[in-house]
């Protein structure tokens, strides 16, 4: 007997029962990031490996250890994407978007990393974000932080906080490398594998170690902060300032630091403690040195991204509310002539009420058959159309849920029907909750 196929180690089905949730993030995110005037740009999945190359560091775990790299047919490198930003530039050089122009763009899709999969953190996953071209003040690194903390409060989360931090600039954040280099080489001995490799690739990387045992010389290391150069201190006072005035909370957390090299100046996280180890859901920054590296004339860039598959997790750990997508009326159609009639009478329904979620029943089956597969679809209310129904032009309505307006089972004529579903249309917000 043949071996039942699975999904590949760390990508994963998401099953019609849990894509409301998924939904209700995904509307809300669209919804959101066009209320501030931002534009979707939709990039390949594949792209040349050269890019994230060039983009995110040879240095970093992403492109030495989890990227999903292949030769193609004429023998050329493609990798499916691990992140968004470096397409978005790549897509913007290219199309012209970028030179002499200010540009608010946002994407959501699908994006694979080869790591050790677990809860919240997957090797196919799924991420939204944010970014914003041509801008060097720290009003748009304000903005881009601000419409993450309007997407938790649309989302209705709790417990989510903000630490930021500034990089510098790149000369600054060079200089602090050396510092970094020279104090973590003093102390070599004491520096677990990942970071004696990372140790002259990468040393930023070494402050966002999880090692206990690193703790307390990651503490004692020189201050970022410290080695800012005066434009770099003066942008993030400009971003506490705005924050302040906005009212969104912060903390000021100088060991943070981002996995990919071309973030400066501005860093940031939003953090949850309801997931466990998987607590970033948001991160982003300042990345105004990544157009030129890819070839581009200098642009300030900023923005962020979000994991998709963490706030699904968020939305059921904190049992938040979700719109549903379960059927409001079932049709059922007992008899051909019911069937016929049924088919056209749905169809006239859907024409008048497109927010109507309404299932007719499919490959026939008997009166008690189809009620069941009415009940089991979840929806609220069964039409039932038989062959009294059709003689009389009747329409009966069976109640399949509590704490509905109508409680018992009445028959109607077929012209006040419309009413009837001009009522549950008008009632969405309330029963499309759950």
């Amino acid at each position: 007997m043949a071996k039942t196929l699975q999904s590949v180690r760390g990508m994963r089905d998401i099953l019609p029962e849990q894509s409301s949730s998924w939904q209700f993030i995904e509307d809300t995110a669209r919804k959101l990031f066009n209320s501030y005037g931002y534009r979707e740009l939709r990039t390949p999945i594949i792209e040349p490996t050269e890019l994230f190359k060039r983009s995110i560091g040879d240095a970093t775990d992403i492109v030495e250890k989890e990227m999903y790299t292949f030769e193609d047919r004429n023998g050329d490198s493609l990798t499916l994407r691990p992140e968004g930003t470096a397409g978005c530039v790549r897509a913007g050089m290219q199309h012209g978007l970028l030179h002499n122009q200010q540009q608010r763009i946002w994407y959501i899709g699908a994006m694979f990393r080869h790591e050790r999969p677990q809860k919240g953190r997957y090797r196919g996953f799924y991420q939204a974000g944010i970014e914003t071209y041509g801008i060097a003040t720290p009003d748009i690194d304000a903005e881009v932080i601000a419409i993450a903390a309007r997407f938790w409060k649309l989302l209705g989360f709790k417990n989510v906080r903000l630490e930021i931090n500034s990089l510098g600039s790149n000369e600054a954040r060079q200089a602090y490398r050396q510092v970094l280099i020279e104090y973590f080489s003093s102390h070599q001995d004491q520096l677990d594998e990942d970071s004696q490799r990372r140790l002259h690739k990468n040393p930023l990387r070494i402050l966002d170690s999880k090692n206990p045992k690193m703790k307390a010389l990651v503490r004692n290391a020189p201050d970022l902060l410290d080695y800012l150069d005066n434009e770099s201190r003066e942008h993030f006072e400009g971003l506490k300032q705005r924050l302040d005035k906005m009212g969104i909370a912060y903390h000021v957390n100088s060991r943070l630091v981002r996995g990919i090299d071309y973030y400066n100046r501005t860093v940031f996280e939003w953090i949850t403690d309801d997931l466990g180890a998987q607590g970033t859901i948001c991160a982003g920054g300042r990345y105004d040195g990544l157009v030129k590296q890819l070839g581009g004339r200098e642009t300030p860039a900023c923005g962020f991204g979000i994991g998709l598959d963490r706030l699904q997790l968020l939305v059921e750990e904190q049992g938040l509310d979700q719109s549903k997508h379960n059927p409001h009326v079932y049709l059922v159609m007992a008899g051909e002539k019911a069937e016929l009639a049924g088919m056209a009478l749905a169809e006239s329904l859907r024409d008048q009420y497109p927010e109507l979620r309404l299932l007719a029943n499919g490959g026939a089956g008997s009166f008690k058959a189809q009620l069941k597969r009415a009940d089991n679809s979840q929806a609220d209310y069964a039409l039932i159309l038989g062959e009294n129904e059709i003689n009389d032009n009747l329409v009966t309505i069976k109640p399949l849920r509590k704490n509905l307006e109508m409680t018992e089972q009445q028959s109607i004529a077929q012209s006040d029907l419309k009413d009837f579903i001009k009522k549950i249309v008008s009632t969405l917000g309330t029963h499309d909750k759950g």
